[in-house]
């Protein structure tokens, strides 16, 4: 299978030190990828945790591909939605990985978006005190976002993302392939994250985003992995300076206040993440230039 690798990140921190690659046609050659990783060779098992919108679309093409690896593979399909980033799913997904005899040697996937990456993150934060896992992000917003950085939880019903750890994958494969398929809701809300970006850091990357808006909204390939790629990059910058959001990290919460309020109101089921952080951008906005 002809490959492409668009380019290679790399997350230093104190804690973690790890690849984020992006690119077309990742998910056709994983193994090339996922051998790179320390005691894969010893890896068991696999668990890939998904959802019923992903998973039918990618999901049998990552389990042959694990299995012609020689690995046992156990998944764990979750309804698709903000609404099931609960601690009830976790317990379920747990019960699942302990009723398996799921090992510390477990390497587990989490192929999806935002919810999926979150969710599974934790898990592996608190299966067995931490197995090893990989973001698969297939959505705009997991690609440059919520993948990179550590930060998995769920939601509870007094907050959003209020049980969670700092916790990094041990890679990130970012296919780009997978945004043919995200429909054009989902691409719209996750460029609100996008944008967040060059309002919080770089000012000739938001000069980018207007000067290239046509192209970006048509998905152009070639665009679209720039701007995945830079989003990256800042959130690496950012990450690597303040992990454990001691002060700086704290600029990526940008919008995300007024944000996850608007999305516990509607109880998850009006807004996507990113609309509902668009939102926020625009009263943090309205409210700087009220107070200056």
């Amino acid at each position: 299978m002809w490959l492409i690798v668009i380019d290679k990140l790399q997350v230093r921190t104190a804690s973690a030190n790890y690849p984020i690659y992006i690119g077309t046609g990742l998910l056709d050659d994983m193994g090339a990828y996922l051998r790179d990783l320390p005691d894969f060779s010893v890896c068991p098992d696999v668990f890939l945790i998904s959802n019923d919108t992903v998973f039918p679309l990618y999901g049998e093409k990552v389990e042959k591909q694990l299995s012609s690896l020689g690995k046992r593979v156990f998944k764990f399909i979750l309804p698709d939605g903000e609404k099931y980033k609960t601690w009830a799913m976790t317990e379920q997904v747990l019960t699942y990985a302990l009723s398996k005899n799921l090992s510390r040697k477990t390497l587990l996937l989490a192929l999806g978006g935002g919810v999926v990456g979150d969710l599974a993150g934790f898990v592996a934060a608190v299966y067995l005190r931490g197995i090893p896992f990989v973001q698969i992000p297939t959505t705009l917003l997991a690609q440059v976002d919520s993948s990179v950085g550590g930060k998995v939880a769920v939601n509870h019903v007094l907050g959003k993302n209020m049980i969670g750890s700092f916790y990094h994958p041990k890679m990130v494969l970012t296919d780009i392939n997978t945004l043919n398929t995200l429909p054009e809701r989902e691409w719209l809300a996750g460029l609100a994250e996008v944008i967040k970006y060059g309002i919080i850091w770089d000012g000739q990357f938001f000069q980018f985003l207007q000067e290239h808006k046509e192209p970006i909204l048509a998905r152009d390939q070639a665009c679209v992995t720039k701007v995945i790629s830079r989003c990256c990059e800042i959130k690496a910058e950012i990450v690597n300076i303040d992990e454990k959001e001691q002060g700086l990290r704290a600029i990526l919460n940008f919008g995300h206040t007024v944000g996850h309020a608007i999305e516990r109101a509607t109880n998850y089921k009006v807004y996507r993440h990113g609309e509902a952080v668009a939102i926020g951008m625009a009263v943090a906005v309205r409210l700087a230039v009220l107070m200056d």
